[in-house]
């Protein structure tokens, strides 16, 4: 059906005596659904902008009004009468893309600008017809504002579920999901409703109250948005802990709704288009609207404007403008519509790249009771804030918004997922081919079909678990591939919620799943044999004491060595002659102490007193040089066969790595060996084995698989370069899992009462081994382990000496013996003095004299 509308500055009458009497300017199709909310109010509100268009411009405009029906092949016939039949100039509308898409082909051919009010559009749209302009603004910016909204909550996963039924829904959902990730919140399950009612919705809609997920964005029509609130109500979905977002689709006829539905959807939080509902214009427009609706409308509840009569008044007062301007269709009227620039009832009105611009400011709404509630406004860029304009006072959590009814009405914030419960425990994957049977090891028991879990990974998954807020009910399942990368894949494929081993934290496997805090030390390291080190042993006898040592010992024997002889030189004979012959025997006397004792020819009491006692210390001396000595003779000193990653790699040799590891793939791509040089080994005994036979000549393992290796092979095989920095070792959950951030809260408690290091040294007690010293010699002696022998000794002598001294000083010939020996050592102590005093003087001066900044010539005063 058709209707014209001939709008005029006198009273309507006959409608073909009105098209003959009065000038028209143009005339504008539109294809509207009759049946919606939608439709309704954009024939309201395209009809009122024609009228004022004439009360201002006084211009005259007839309006073709076509009834889709939101068929799209109905609204191609549409627009092909309209084209055809009624010579349109323009066509405005309609709602869906899947309508827009055959009536954009139909204008294309016949060069007639189509302004569509459809919500989305496909990129190749406009770049496939050109005369094709959106009339409403992108959803992009909408979905910045839901993610937003999640992410001021603190919640990790959402569910998303939309209408299918054209490509402008999977734009709308790329626009969420590239939203989503950014804010670094992922989509843990997608449901597509078709966009008739559906038995199956019941079945959809219960495989998602079984799931863990209690967030929920929706994007669907109004009619079926009202619909699936209806179904989820009956199903107790909209109870406490579930959580409802709706984008503009539903949120903007919110107003429409009679109290007992809005009751029955008490909680929801709505994002919808916002536009001013002030100023003289809007409160003329809105008056009469609500008249003009509720004429044509009378079985409508509420008579109230939405966004969309408004961007339908802005489309239509626009369109007629353009035409105004350049009297006639095709390019010059796309061009004139193009440099529409005003502010209209739906806010700044202007195109970008054939798109009505994006809007920036968005309305968050909260049904609540029998009405909604306006809470506040979202506006990118300036996050969340009570009102719009210069005095607003942003914040970036929609919390500062104030209280928020949820569904069920709890006191408190939901938390946005389910724990497990017993009788669905979370499904962990565990690797069950792991190398390291000392970190998980799984043990099936094909008698009693059972299968138990070992080893420290699940040793410390377990205490995680047990220091949670909340019971976690889980249960492990062995996962047979070899392939880690695989394990990962299968928390990504939902088979497993997470997974518990030896699992390596590499960027590559981010990509399916999020990993909690590592727990062994990243890296991984070289391992290489031990080989005897051939060093010049020459100077070894003098190692068993430390130099200090020697110079003491020197010292104290001829300390010892002067006393004997100062004691004994008047009663032996041999002791008496020249000074060199005195000194000599002295020193003779010193030493030879050391190795045997002639007691019986000393005199003196004072001697043999002095004697004994050095003798004493010189016996353990000696004893303790010779066990120290016959300790590094003995001592096989070892080193590592190679010492670095570059000597290796220019060996040529063939270098081992762990089977199902990352390793192999930063062994080629980083450090730069040859694949063909690279073997993979799958247990420590193949490890062992193949450096003794030399078929390879180091292998390279986590730092984790390291410790375990040479503790039971410390005497055999070391650690050689540096430590690898890669990821350690985690447990992996899927991407955005709630459970995530309280378990890595609780593996640092682990970590931090200990208990990590308990469970890591129960794990090495078994492979625990004596080290062997890898270079190869005893600690040298030092004085501090001798302190007390040597005070003893030279306490001794010199008590003997100064007992000597003081009889000797009793007789006359003493006190001259005395003094010839004073005045001896004054004598040579002088001379030595002199003779370092000239050399220290020549050695001045010739350093002088070979200066390059000593001058040849006298300085002159």
């Amino acid at each position: 059906m058709i209707t014209k509308l001939i709008i005029a500055n006198h009273a309507a009458a006959d409608e073909s005596s009105n098209i003959s009497q009065v000038h028209v300017k143009g005339i504008i199709g539109a294809i509207t659904d009759n049946s919606s909310r939608i439709g309704k109010e954009q024939i309201v509100a395209m009809k009122m902008a024609l009228q004022d268009f004439y009360h201002r411009r006084n211009q005259t405009f007839v309006l073709h009004l076509m009834n889709s029906n939101g068929d799209p092949l109905q609204a191609a016939h549409a627009a092909k009468d309209l084209i055809d039949k009624d010579k349109v100039q323009a066509i405005i509308g309609p709602q869906t893309w899947e309508e827009t898409a055959l009536v954009a082909e139909i204008c294309s051919q016949k060069n007639t600008p189509l302004i569509y009010l459809a919500d989305a559009t496909p990129k190749w749209g406009t770049d496939k017809w050109h005369f094709l302009v959106q009339g409403s603004p992108a959803q992009f910016m909408q979905m910045k504002a839901i993610a937003a909204i999640v992410q001021s909550w603190e919640w990790r996963q959402v569910t998303v579920i939309y209408e299918d039924r054209d490509s402008s829904s999977t734009g709308v959902l790329a626009h969420l999901t590239k939203a989503l990730s950014q804010t670094g919140i992922e989509i843990s399950d997608l449901l597509a409703i078709p966009p008739f009612v559906s038995s199956s919705l019941s079945h959809k809609l219960n495989s998602l109250r079984e799931g863990q997920c209690r967030v929920f964005i929706v994007h669907l029509s109004f009619p079926l948005a009202l619909h699936f609130f209806e179904m989820a109500k009956r199903m107790n979905m909209m109870e406490k802990g579930y959580v409802w977002l709706t984008t503009d689709t539903f949120s903007s006829f919110v107003h429409s709704l009679n109290a007992s539905t809005i009751s029955s959807m008490e909680g929801i939080i709505g994002v919808k288009s916002y536009f001013p509902k002030i100023g003289t214009q809007y409160e003329d427009f809105y008056h009469r609207f609500r008249q003009n609706f509720n004429l044509e409308n009378p079985q409508e509840f509420n008579h109230e404007p939405g966004i969309f009569a408004a961007r339908a008044y802005d489309v239509a007062w626009t369109t007629a403008l353009a035409m105004t301007e350049a009297n006639k269709g095709g390019q010059v009227f796309l061009d004139k519509i193009f440099q529409s620039n005003f502010t209209g009832l739906s806010g700044k009105f202007y195109f970008i790249d054939n798109k009505l611009a994006p809007e920036k400011s968005f309305q968050i709404i909260n049904l609540m009771g029998k009405s909604h509630g306006e809470l506040g406004f979202w506006t990118n860029g300036l996050d969340f804030s009570r009102s719009i304009g210069p005095n607003a006072s942003y914040n970036r959590s929609m919390k500062e918004l104030g209280q928020i009814i949820w569904p069920g009405r709890p006191w408190l914030t939901p938390r946005g997922w389910t724990i497990p419960t017993r009788d669905k425990p979370l499904r962990i994957g565990v690797p069950s081919l792991s190398l390291w049977k000392q970190l998980v090891q799984v043990i099936q028991d094909q008698s009693e079909n059972t299968t138990s879990f070992q080893g420290f990974a699940i040793d410390l998954f377990r205490e995680t678990v047990d220091l949670l807020p909340y019971h976690l009910p889980y249960q492990f399942y062995p996962f047979d591939d070899p392939s880690y990368d695989d394990l990962v894949k299968q928390v990504y494929l939902k088979n497993f919620e997470a997974v518990v081993g030896d699992v390596t934290i590499v960027a590559d496997r981010y990509q399916y799943v999020e990993f909690s805090q590592p727990y062994t030390d990243s890296g991984f390291v070289m391992v290489v044999p031990l080989q005897s080190k051939a060093g010049n042993r020459t100077w070894l006898f003098l190692k068993p004491f430390t130099k200090i040592m020697w110079v003491l010992i020197g010292a104290m024997s001829v300390y010892n060595g002067f006393v004997l002889w100062l004691i004994e030189k008047n009663h032996c004979p041999e002791l008496k002659g020249s000074l060199l012959n005195q000194s000599g025997t002295m020193m003779w006397l010193a030493f030879t102490t050391l190795i045997s004792l002639h007691g019986d020819k000393l005199h003196s009491n004072l001697s043999r007193m002095t004697m004994v006692m050095w003798l004493f210390v010189a016996l353990i001396i000696t004893q303790s040089y010779t066990a120290n000595l016959a300790s590094m003779l003995t001592v096989e000193r070892l080193e590592p066969t190679i010492n670095d990653v570059e000597q290796l790699r220019n060996s040529n040799a063939m270098v081992g790595y762990t089977r199902g590891s990352f390793v192999k793939t930063y062994l080629h791509k980083v450090l730069h060996f040859n694949p063909e040089n690279l073997k993979c080994l799958n247990s420590l005994e193949e490890y062992a084995e193949a450096l003794r036979k030399k078929e390879i000549a180091a292998f390279f393992i986590k730092v984790a698989g390291s410790k375990i290796f040479l503790a039971k092979y410390c005497k055999e095989f070391t650690q050689a370069g540096p430590t690898y920095k890669v990821g350690g070792q985690g447990f992996a959950f899927p991407k955005g899992s709630p459970l995530l951030p309280s378990v890595n809260r609780a593996l640092l408690e682990v970590f931090e009462s200990g208990k990590l290091r308990e469970i890591e040294n129960k794990m090495l007690a078994a492979e625990k081994c004596e080290e062997a010293a890898t270079d190869g010699e005893s600690t040298s002696l030092s004085p501090q382990s001798f302190w007390a022998l040597f005070i003893l000794t030279g306490g001794t002598s010199t008590f003997a000496l100064l007992i000597y001294i003081i009889r000797m000083s009793d007789s006359d010939h003493g006190k001259r013996t005395m003094w010839r020996l004073m005045m001896v050592m004054i004598r040579h102590w002088v001379a030595d003095k002199r003779r370092l005093s000239r050399r220290v003087s020549d050695d001045v001066e010739h350093d002088h004299l070979n200066s390059p900044h000593t001058s040849a010539f006298p300085t002159q005063v």
